[in-house]
């Protein structure tokens, strides 16, 4: 009953959170603030395109457009939610047997808060670089990754077209070291909003690489080459797995940009008996 009783308020207080964030526009608003932020990168594309002969309305748009609001919104709503909040009390009362009172090992409150929130991107970005590295390099998670590098055309929409079990990979592995760590906010609503545009960027139909701060921030130059179909003999397995940051990519020797990669081909070998709908593409992990 206890479990029940979580999945309930879960499924409630999420629901009322959506039809809130919706209907009361405002600064503290990830709905709007994913809705303004996709016109703007999608008008700078339209603006100024990398590639010119590519269609502002690009090939897989609104399919593309759907896995936004879905991923971002809908999973949460759907199962999400209310799976990770029976997670979380399941592993609180693991801890309470093993006589774990608090996982907290570092303590960092007593720093600013734009330290904690810096620090807390640092660790956050890391692990994701590190869970985006098995995704490509374990079999049955690259079966559900296959899915974000089924764009054919780049463009902003393609940051957020991923598989749901996606999220629960990289929810899980990131769980426990933030939890370690005592941050002190409450308000991380800036960083996330960064990274939703910094990741709308690299996926952008922009010719960008930001000068010398292309070592430090990911780009549209270096992830297109993420996404290319032939990956170089030296590195199977995929390259420039940076999320935000390409730090991690030049520090461990993953970053290869070989030239221009404004016309090269998008996708993975065999491609083309993937699954082009929603429900297809939901589906192909599991039948292998």
């Amino acid at each position: 009953m206890q479990y029940l009783k979580t999945i309930g308020d879960a499924y409630t207080g999420y629901w009322n959170y959506l039809v809130y964030e919706i209907t009361h526009p405002q600064v503290h608003n990830y709905f709007y603030w994913l809705l303004g932020l996709s016109v703007l990168v999608w008008g700078l594309e339209v603006v100024i395109p990398w590639r010119k002969y590519q269609k502002p309305i690009r090939r897989d748009f609104w399919l593309d457009g759907f896995y936004m609001f879905f991923n971002f919104f809908l999973f949460s709503l759907i199962g999400y939610n209310a799976l990770s909040n029976v997670g979380v009390e399941l592993f609180n009362q693991l801890l309470g047997q093993l006589g774990i009172e608090n996982l907290v090992a570092l303590e960092v409150q007593a720093l600013p808060s734009w330290v904690q929130l810096f620090v807390m991107f640092l660790i956050a970005d890391f692990i994701q670089w590190n869970t985006h590295r098995l995704l490509h390099r374990v079999p049955w998670l690259w079966e559900f990754h296959k899915l974000h590098h089924s764009v054919k055309e780049m463009g902003f929409a393609a940051h957020l077209r991923f598989h749901w079990m996606e999220t629960i990979v990289y929810k899980t592995i990131q769980y426990i070291p933030l939890a370690m760590i005592g941050f002190g906010i409450q308000d991380f609503f800036i960083v996330h909003i960064i990274t939703v545009l910094i990741g709308h960027l690299n996926h952008a139909n922009l010719n960008w690489s930001y000068g010398p701060l292309k070592y430090i921030l990911n780009n549209p130059k270096m992830h297109i080459w993420h996404h290319a179909k032939e990956m170089p003999e030296t590195h199977p397995y995929g390259i420039n797995f940076g999320i935000s940051l390409s730090i991690w990519d030049y520090l461990f020797g993953t970053a290869v940009i070989p030239k221009d990669g404004k016309d090269i081909e998008l996708g993975f070998e065999e491609d083309e008996t993937y699954p082009e709908d929603f429900m297809g593409q939901m589906a192909e992990p599991f039948k292998k």
